[in-house]
């Protein structure tokens, strides 16, 4: 067992009561005989028309659930307390990172509780900053978002991609250098980059739906090539795959101008490249890995005529390795062999490679020469997560952050990565009184006996007496790793007694493709079994009780919360599942779902489809049982999981709850997969904190 005591900060608090007896009285949900057959079996779907985001029934049964949730949320006495409260310790000044481009540097601002954070130019380090980009002003309510940001190659232009009411779609933009803002507008765009050549830039979109944009299957994904002070319209297409209508494509080109990289991937797990001379006239694409996406590869960046790219190829704890192309074949070399911490990141700055390793699921940094040797460690402050590393080829400055679970962001500077000499450069300034908070990591057995890591953070001094109100968080997919990171919104758990545990589950990213390996397709329930393991954990060693146990997750998470509770529902006594995949037998139907075929499998394959119907949430909740008190959290405008997936779990819960524990749907307006804006974070946690509070039986303010 790993123990250390961090000092953070946290409020001080009057005490709240958060009990009282709030009976709920659910609106009636409509059932149709809508069966659909799978390769045999017959799979009843009564709630299918909920899917339908465009109608008025859905409409209706959104409002009339938002009024039942919202009665029962407004009941609850300390909520009005915990708002304040929230707001009180959210409003702090956040800086993010530094991004240097033509010697000025790019760095992203929030002054504690402004919707969005805004983007500033700064001549100089010591410079005084001015307003480049105020997302704040794009809407009236907040909840318009600037995302990544791309500065062309001389330095002159500045793409920002913008996105609305939380949606995954985003619209590409152009300012000069100077803040003012071209006529440029790309519309139709998803999880794209901007990639800058000449006089204009490389993106990925879609054609524009012909359904609904939020839940419409998006397909045929292209490359196209913008230039500026042209229209959409004329763009040029630079690839596109009509065979293969469910693939993501993507173009890199290369800041030097020698190469356009070309990454196709079937979904999230695996890729192939395929690399184009753009400075050899007629030359196409050269592919330079397998046919297949049994891999991936992750271009880092290039020098000279060589592409460097992670990979876990024949390394699934990941090497670092760069291709070149002579004569038209492909030559490969490892520069960063593969060694027993995972490689989750690489970074250029001057001719240095910084790399990111995790050793047991926290961050260790290295420098190394660009042919990777000299390899020399970067120094953290304990153990945590590096969050942004900032750097660029031929600029020796580095910088990169670093948080836990009780510290909030540290950036630190590098500034000649010849000779690193870690300087402090923001330091994050809180504006609340400090205390004493102990992480401990331990090692629990699974089911099947594995060994599984979880951090547990509570409050120095807290007892051991099995009676403490305890939050278990899980992910468990994706390659994702479940690392130390730092929420203001947990701080207040955790000074009302709470004891907040992460595991880090098969599925995730922490021991490498393996790991994840182990949690996908036929072998999803490793991840259930790791999580369920983990709250016996925490009941066996007396950090809480069954009574006292809540547990949370989103996405992937959110499907982690709702098979757990519907396969052991007397475990738990909270449930917050949020914005989860509920329905595994459709998801792929729906946006982007395609894409997690890699992880989930599909119900189109019959072995899949009855392994997937064995743990599917949706499919296995029973009448008749008593379920945790549950909070399902959604919005309207998340079109990555689509809400119809909490629309029907949630009725199907409700018809079935047999207990007194509540089970209610909090379904936000203008927010996507994640709230949208400072202020919906605030109003969200506060009901989240609320409902928690109260069905633990906690005193807020203790």
């Amino acid at each position: 067992m790993k123990k250390f005591i961090i000092i953070t900060i946290i409020p001080l608090l009057a005490m709240n009561s958060c009990n009282s007896s709030l009976p709920v009285h659910y609106p009636a949900t409509a059932k149709t005989d809508h069966t659909d057959t799978y390769f045999g079996t017959q799979v009843p779907d009564p709630y299918r028309w909920l899917e339908d985001d465009r109608s008025d029934s859905t409409a209706a049964w959104v409002a009339a659930e938002n009024e039942v949730t919202f009665g029962y949320l407004e009941k609850i006495p300390c909520r009005a307390a915990i708002r304040e409260a929230l707001t009180a310790i959210w409003n702090y000044p956040k800086e993010g990172v530094p991004a240097k481009y033509g010697g000025k540097y790019f760095v992203y601002k929030n002054n504690g509780l402004q919707n969005q954070s805004v983007l500033y130019i700064l001549d100089s380090l010591h410079a005084a900053p001015r307003v480049f980009l105020d997302p704040n002003t794009l809407s009236d309510d907040g909840t318009t978002r600037a995302g990544s940001i791309s500065v062309s190659n001389d330095n002159r232009y500045v793409g920002y991609t913008v996105s609305a009411g939380g949606s995954d779609w985003q619209e590409i933009r152009i300012k000069d250098i100077a803040g003012n803002d071209l006529p440029d507008v790309v519309k139709w765009v998803k999880f794209s980059g901007i990639s800058w050549r000449n006089d204009g830039f490389y993106y990925s979109g879609y054609d524009a739906p012909k359904g609904s944009a939020l839940s419409e299957q998006n397909q045929f994904n292209k490359v196209y090539y913008h230039k500026l002070g042209t229209p959409q319209a004329s763009d040029k297409l630079v690839y596109s795959d009509p065979k293969n209508p469910l693939r993501y494509n993507r173009a890199y080109a290369t800041e030097d101008g020698r190469f356009l990289i070309l990454s196709v991937s079937g979904g999230t797990d695996g890729n192939t490249i395929a690399i184009k001379p753009l400075k050899k006239p007629g030359a196409g694409f050269i592919p330079v890995t397998p046919a297949n996406f049994d891999h991936e590869f992750i271009p880092v960046e290039n020098f000279g005529d060589a592409v460097y790219m992670l990979t876990n190829h024949d390394a699934p704890r990941y090497k670092l390795m760069k291709v070149t192309i002579g004569n038209g074949q492909p030559q490969w070399e490892t520069v960063i062999p593969e060694n027993d911490d995972v490689l989750v990141s690489a970074t250029v700055a001057g001719d240095k490679i910084i790399a990111e390793y995790l050793h047991d699921a926290y961050s260790q940094l290295f420098i190394f020469d660009k042919d990777g040797k000299g390899k020399t460690a970067i120094e953290l402050p304990g153990i945590g997560s590096v969050g942004t590393v900032s750097g660029k080829k031929g600029e020796n400055e580095l910088f990169y952050s670093f948080s836990s679970f009780a510290t909030p962001a540290t950036i630190f500077r590098i500034a000649d990565i010849r000779t690193p000499a870690p300087e402090l450069y923001k330091e994050t300034q809180l504006n609340i009184k400090p205390s004493k908070y102990v992480t401990e990591q331990v090692w629990y057995d699974s089911k099947d006996g594995t060994k599984v890591p979880m951090f547990i953070v509570y409050k120095e001094g807290t007892p051991r007496n099995g009676k403490n109100p305890a939050l278990l968080y899980g992910y468990g997919g994706f390659n994702i790793s479940m690392t130390p990171s730092f929420s203001v919104a947990n701080m207040l758990f955790l000074e009302n007694g709470g004891v907040y545990a992460v595991a880090s589950l098969r599925g995730g990213g922490e021991f490498g493709s393996e790991w994840h390996k182990a949690g996908t397709k036929l072998q999803k329930q490793n991840v259930f079994d790791d999580f369920i393991a983990a709250a016996e954990y925490l009941i066996k060693e007396n950090y809480t009780s069954s009574a006292k146990l809540a547990i949370r997750g989103g996405s992937n998470g959110g499907l982690l919360v709702g098979a757990c509770m519907t396969q052991r529902p007397e475990l738990f006594k909270v449930a917050l599942p949020a914005v989860g995949v509920m329905d595994m037998l459709r998801f792929h139907k729906f946006t982007v779902g395609w894409g997690w075929v890699d992880d989930y499998g599909s119900s189109d394959n019959e072995a899949e489809f009855r392994y997937i119907l064995g743990y599917s949430p949706l499919h296995n909740i029973k009448a008749g049982v008593s379920y945790p008190a549950t909070l399902i959290t959604t919005a309207d405008h998340d079109d990555r999981v689509v809400p119809a997936h909490s629309f029907k779990f949630a009725a199907t819960l409700q018809a079935a709850q047999a207990g007194d524990n509540p089970t209610l749907i909090r379904i936000d307006t203008m927010s996507g997969h994640g709230a949208s804006s400072t202020a919906k974070s605030i109003e969200e946690y506060t009901d989240i904190w609320a409902f928690t509070f109260h069905n633990l039986g906690m005193k807020f303010g203790k």
